[in-house]
């Protein structure tokens, strides 16, 4: 590994901006000690990191205000951030800016069991929120795999899914109403707590927006009463291509369930010794089919599921029979992330959304760039709604190992597109898709997305080179396509 990243803003403007701050703030809600901000030098993406300049703290809304409008008339450049659970480089710093952690803001304000709702603020951690309403019946569905950590600030800026989107959606269909503060100091609530909300969509274009429209400071969300029963049956095939086209089978079907994911050889080897989840280590891929509801409702689905998958060429085919072996059989699939440090130095996490008929394709695909790149690669899906998180494994203490891992993931998410589906699917794209935009969209396309971080945003303050490439990253992005062997990001600090 390199030497830790250096402070690379003037010291002056530092010193202009803490003064500022910590007129409008508490002293200890303003870090700039090196000691004091390192921790927040990345997210998830510790691959990439920049020291920042300032981070700030704010307990209350008024000093989010005040931050705002201190930052605009310096014109700082902000990047807000939750939990840093990200794996898109969405919350890494600015070299000159600021961080504003919304840390402090973790209050469950209200919680009611009569409407289905829970207000809190976004520092609230995703699973706390479940915790709070399963005395009534009720749980929050989103459940990303850093759901123990992960802060609800954070998953309205990524439009985090989970295990359970393909029956419960994504965050954007479970957040009703966002109240937030733009770059120049207003609170602006986006959305309602009715169904629906007068005027444009804008809760739908900010929940997603990876903290390049506003602050958050309370979120709305939905809850949704805890299923009578719930079982997952756990199916293994011989073929990688078998089990992809039982996931497009199934829906097919017009089985809907509460999950449906899938795991490769790799993936299911390196998960088992970790967790001992009870998975089929000989077979070429597994798939994880959960169905919820009234018990009538579940044995019924569970027949229909274990039949088409069978048809679809399953070699062994086991059902949970208690609680206790569900959540062991999904424990596996949680735990994939932790899981590849037990078989490799460094992983470097993907994610692509692509038509679930595709699935077997894409795999196909990936096993041949592993042998082009000289990585190995272990699958997990989010199969039933075609959204894929490929471990490109590697070990950064050797020379040129980073930068095929990234030119493997550039390539995967090129075959995404290639087939029809999209460079990400709950990530983001922060810094580490951004050259990839230049593949999905065009410049037209591109500039709009500009014009409208524009209507929020005039002097791209918030967290600025982030989602959007510009017309000049893109015309390099091209160069270095021709010459394949380049840096994605030569002008970022790297490890």
């Amino acid at each position: 590994m390199n030497a830790p990243v250096q402070p690379s803003f003037a010291p002056a403007r530092q010193r202009e901006v803490v003064d500022a701050l910590r007129r409008v703030l508490p002293g200890h809600c303003v870090l700039f000690d090196e000691e004091d901000t390192r921790p927040y030098e990345c997210d998830g993406l510790a691959a990439y990191r920049q020291l920042p300049m300032v981070v700030v703290l704010p307990e209350t809304e008024a000093q989010v205000v005040a931050i705002m409008q201190t930052c605009h008339a310096l014109q700082v450049q902000i990047v807000p951030r939750g939990a840093g659970t990200g794996l898109s480089g969405g919350a890494m710093p600015i070299a000159d800016g600021v961080v504003v952690s919304t840390a402090k803001f973790n209050k469950i304000i209200k919680l009611d069991k009569y409407s289905r709702t829970a207000v809190v603020q976004p520092g609230v951690r995703n699973l706390a929120i479940s915790e709070a309403a399963a005395p009534h019946g009720l749980y929050y569905a989103p459940d990303p795999s850093s759901q123990i950590a992960c802060t609800i600030g954070g998953n309205v800026a990524e439009n985090s899914g989970g295990v359970h989107c393909l029956k419960y959606g994504l965050t954007v269909h479970n957040v009703l109403r966002v109240r937030m503060v733009t770059i120049e100091g207003d609170v602006v609530e986006l959305g309602s707590g009715a169904l629906d909300a007068p005027g444009l969509d804008l809760l739908a274009v900010f929940i997603g927006s990876e903290g390049m429209l506003g602050v958050v400071t309370e979120v709305t969300v939905k809850l949704v009463p805890k299923p009578q029963a719930a079982r997952v049956i756990m199916a293994s095939f011989d073929d990688v291509v078998k089990g992809g086209n039982a996931v497009a089978n199934v829906i097919a079907a017009g089985i809907i369930p509460a999950g449906l994911e899938m795991m490769d050889k790799t993936s299911s080897r390196m998960v088992e010794p970790f967790v001992k989840a009870g998975y089929d280590i000989d077979a070429e891929a597994i798939l994880l089919c959960e169905s919820d509801g009234t018990v009538e409702e579940v044995e019924e689905e569970i027949g229909r599921m274990t039949a088409v998958l069978n048809a679809s060429g399953a070699t062994a085919i086991a059902c949970s029979a208690s609680e206790a072996e569900r959540l062991r059989f999904w424990s596996g699939r949680k735990n994939a992330f932790p899981a590849a440090g037990r078989i490799s130095p460094d992983y470097y996490c993907m994610d692509g959304t692509i038509p679930r008929k595709k699935l077997a394709q894409v795999l196909l695909g990936i096993a041949e760039m592993e042998k082009k790149y000289g990585l190995r690669c272990a699958n997990v899906f989010h199969a039933g709604d075609g959204n894929l998180h490929p471990l490109i494994l590697f070990d950064a203490n050797l020379a040129d190992e980073f930068d095929r891992a990234e030119l493997f993931g550039a390539e995967i998410l090129e075959l995404c597109v290639e087939v029809g589906g999209t460079i990400t699917g709950e990530h983001g794209v922060g810094i580490e898709k951004i050259n990839s935009m230049c593949v999905q969209f065009s410049p037209a396309e591109r500039e709009a997305f500009f014009k409208l971080k524009r209507a929020f945003d005039t002097a791209f303050l918030l967290n600025p080179d982030k989602a959007i490439p510009t017309l000049h990253r893109c015309a390099e992005y091209g160069k270095m396509h021709v010459q394949r062997g380049q840096l994605r990001f030569p002008d970022l600090p790297r490890f």
